[in-house]
């Protein structure tokens, strides 16, 4: 069978259709030489090639061989089955892969808010483990500042949308972005009013507790979970929410120094894996 020409397996009740290059991508595993003819433990009943092996499992199979990259579902936990399907069609670089088992597991991802609530204004600190989710979250968030007469003010508190405009955000470092929201008074008579918006509501909104509550529900969807609440501050009343999530961070995928036939220059290595929605 040339690499040009369609291969069709069934493995355990379920079939795959792929390309034969795609089965010889190590020459030396039993796909390739069941290809070759050289492995007659696999038999070709009308036109498929049948494997008496898990079926499931070998989905994760074949997308390693398409792509040298394994990536798991967040719940798997089948590592020992995996690794043991690698070593039976003798893919030795996927069994090295999964024999990193402590790298596959999904690890928790921490985040933590901290919200005071001053007269008239919010303000909102949020720490991240992941610097990664604060990127994602500081793309999300945008402030918002409308500058007004105290008397303008009294007569028509309702933001109007041509004075707006969007502030830069605070990022002390990689791992946490400030932002604020509410009104207070600067030199003379003018009022300041911040506004906040968090993707993808549309929303402007000013009152601190809603900006809270909106926030809170977006890590929820998110994925995230709150674990706990506290107070921080008893002076200052800094009330402290901390959200947790099972995230897999990483994707390992494999590259070689020469091409993948020559399985023996391989190399190891990790990449991040950037969330789909």
């Amino acid at each position: 069978m040339s690499n040009q020409e369609v291969a069709i397996l069934n493995v355990g009740g379920s079939t795959f259709t792929t390309w034969a290059s795609t089965l010889r991508r190590f020459p030396e595993s039993r796909l390739a030489r069941m290809l070759n003819g050289n492995d007659h433990e696999f038999r070709l009943v009308n036109g498929q090639f049948f494997v008496d092996r898990d079926g499931t499992l070998f989905n994760y199979i074949l997308d390693f061989l398409r792509t040298l990259q394994l990536s798991l579902p967040t719940d798997f936990s089948d590592y020992q089955r995996l690794q043991r399907e690698a070593d039976f069609y003798e893919l030795h670089s996927l069994a090295d892969l999964l024999s990193q088992e402590n790298l596959l597991k999904p690890r928790p991802e921490i985040l933590e808010v901290r919200f005071l609530l001053q007269e008239t204004q919010a303000f909102f600190r949020v720490f991240g483990s992941c610097s990664n989710t604060i990127e994602a979250l500081a793309g999300w968030v945008t402030m918002f500042t409308e500058q007004s007469l105290r008397q303008n003010w009294n007569n028509n508190p309702f933001p109007s949308q041509k004075l707006l405009t969007p502030l830069p955000l605070e990022r002390p470092s990689h791992h946490d972005l400030v932002f604020q929201c509410g009104t207070d008074y600067s030199a003379g008579d003018q009022l300041v009013a911040r506004y906040v918006s968090i993707k993808p509501d549309p929303r402007k909104l000013i009152n601190g507790t809603n900006v809270l509550g909106l926030l809170v529900d977006t890590l929820l969807k998110e994925g995230f979970h709150l674990v706990s609440t506290r107070t921080v501050s008893t002076e200052e009343k800094v009330e402290c929410y901390s959200f947790e999530r099972m995230k897999r961070p990483e994707v390992l995928f494999l590259t070689a120094n020469q091409s993948p036939e020559s399985t023996g220059g391989a190399q190891m290595k990790l990449t991040p894996m950037h969330k789909q929605k």
